[in-house]
């Protein structure tokens, strides 16, 4: 059953590093659709992340969602909802270079932070030296078993998008299998409406993606359909795990 759905407008864009707003940059299809391209030819859906990385870290590209700050709408939850994280355990999905798991770790959260491309993890610890988030390698799809129902906070911000559809339909049970007794999990991601095809990557989640990260124990808490400033749609849904 979908629980209602809250239309809300976004606020304002915010400068990426690159000079890039975050409203764009997740339909930014130039060089990780490229990436992606070779990467599905080898049989590699995921390789093209760690491509991406690679090159930019030789400086022969940019990586269109590396920001400064966290995602804007896991600030507006955050500020609205204010978490307490003291004794209370987070990961974040797809990590990047981390802007979101030390938003998180400065609440309190004791704060695991995992990508699948080795070199962004290098990256967040090196731009995060001293930092309390632990950052590790890692596949969604094959998580480390004490992962497993162990967070009380988990965050998936606009990687399952990133996926082609078989991935998809595995990804989206597998961020719901970190939550633990009691926890949240807070999934934001862009959308389309259903029927709507899409050129991807990215593919942009539909409403029955979104209802479908309610899997097993996870019920929906509230699921906010925003409206951006460029006239496309925004998922910020949040879950529970009942005790």
């Amino acid at each position: 059953m979908r629980c209602p759905v809250t239309l809300r407008r976004s606020p304002g864009r915010r400068p990426s590093r690159a000079g890039r707003s975050e409203e764009a940059s997740v339909h930014d299809n130039g060089p990780t659709h490229r990436l992606s391209s070779r990467s599905a030819a080898e049989g590699d859906p995921t390789g093209r992340f760690e491509r991406l990385y690679a090159e930019a870290a030789r400086g022969a590209a940019e990586v269109p969602w590396d920001r400064d700050a966290p995602h804007s709408l896991l600030a507006e939850w955050t500020a609205r909802t204010r978490p307490d994280g003291s004794g209370r355990r987070a990961v974040v999905v797809g990590c990047g270079f981390g802007r979101d798991a030390e938003h998180l770790a400065a609440l309190g959260f004791a704060t695991v932070a995992f990508d699948i491309a080795p070199t962004a993890v290098r990256e967040a610890r090196r731009r995060h030296a001293g930092s309390p988030v632990r950052y590790e390698t890692a596949d969604l799809l094959d998580p480390p078993a004490d992962w497993l129902g162990a967070f009380d906070l988990v965050l998936e911000s606009m990687n399952v998008q990133a996926l082609p559809v078989e991935l998809r339909e595995r990804a989206i049970p597998a961020v719901g299998r970190l939550v633990a007794p009691g926890g949240t999990l807070l999934v934001i991601a862009a959308g389309r409406r259903d029927g709507t095809q899409v050129d991807g990557p990215p593919w942009p989640l539909t409403r029955a993606e979104i209802d479908a990260f309610a899997a097993g124990p996870l019920a929906p808490a509230d699921v906010a359909e925003i409206v951006a400033p460029d006239g496309g749609l925004r998922w910020r849904a949040e879950f529970h795990r009942a005790r």
